[in-house]
């Protein structure tokens, strides 16, 4: 009896396909579809910095020329200088800004849904999030552009805005865009807290409150640093929304309420005014470069900050 039911379930129990005895066909497959997304991303990375070190290898600008304050890549207007460091600068403190702006509330946001809200709550908030990770980068622009703009333009002379293009404005629209990816991430990694971590602390006379100090933002550090470090990434490669709003004035950044540019906001600015092989070309692959390199060390920040902000 035993031996006829060993053999029916044998019968219905699916089997792996295999080319030969001993060849795992999936396995197989999904190596081979890692090895071609590894390739590509090894062919692209290679491609832009081939073009980014053009600057220097082809056109013989100096490598520390990069690292000049001025902007002057038009040979027709005279002495041509390929300063990068307006663009980083700026790249930097919109970024930064924008992050110190969203952290927090995206933070207190996640915690909300994960921990005090009502599930019907979370069942309303998290669409209303995943709607706004979706919607264009350029809606946002157009906001800040007709609303965000003309106001500081209007009611920003006691803070020294010279116009409502600004840093400033540019960190708060890039603010508003990677709230909800801040949100998101940094709520799955609350979410994935056992609960059982949370029933004991509260067994042993602790709050709510206390729960979520002690035991769950230690636990979910990783998430929480790994959320703001995406988000600044994509505030930083954000081009459109960006160029809207700053102002794109190529000087080194002094004050918030100042016109500033970025590095993507340049780019799309220059592409259309040069052709491939000249070094003002050679200069906008160069900062495509920057943008990587930038990208580069924040994902091996994320894998050091990790390390320590895991639970201990």
């Amino acid at each position: 009896m035993e031996s006829d039911i060993a053999t029916e379930m044998a019968a219905v129990r699916p089997e792996r396909v295999v080319l030969a005895p001993g060849i795992d066909v999936a396995r197989r497959v999904t190596g081979a579809a890692a090895t071609v997304v590894v390739l590509l991303v090894g062919l692209l990375l290679a491609f832009i910095a081939w073009n980014g070190i053009a600057l220097f290898r082809h056109s013989g600008v100096p490598i520390l020329e990069v690292f000049a304050p001025v902007w002057q890549p038009d040979p027709t207007s005279g002495e041509t200088t390929y300063g990068l460091l307006p663009f980083i600068l700026g790249t930097l403190g919109v970024v930064s800004v924008a992050a110190a702006l969203a952290a927090p509330l995206s933070l207190g946001l996640a915690l909300f849904m994960a921990e005090v809200a009502p599930p019907w709550a979370r069942r309303v908030m998290q669409p209303a999030m995943e709607v706004f990770v979706g919607i264009p980068s350029v809606v946002y622009g157009w906001l800040g552009l007709t609303v965000l703009v003309p106001f500081l333009a209007a009611n920003g002379k006691w803070a020294g805005f010279t116009s409502g293009f600004s840093w400033f404005a540019g960190s708060l629209v890039l603010a508003l865009m990677i709230l909800p990816t801040v949100s998101s991430v940094a709520y799955d990694s609350f979410r994935a807290v056992p609960p059982d971590l949370r029933t004991a602390s509260l067994a042993l006379g602790t709050t709510r409150w206390q729960t979520i100090r002690h035991l769950l933002l230690p636990a979910s550090g990783a998430g929480i640093v790994t959320a703001i470090v995406l988000g600044m990434m994509r505030a930083a490669g954000e081009a459109l929304a960006v160029q809207m709003v700053i102002g794109n004035r190529p000087l080194i950044p002094r004050s918030l309420f100042q016109p500033v540019t970025t590095l993507t906001a340049q780019i799309t600015l220059d592409m259309g005014n040069t052709v491939a092989g000249e070094t003002w070309n050679e200069a906008l692959w160069t900062m495509g470069l920057v943008l990587v390199t930038m990208s580069f060390a924040a994902v091996v920040l994320v894998r050091l900050l990790t390390r320590r902000a895991g639970p201990r």
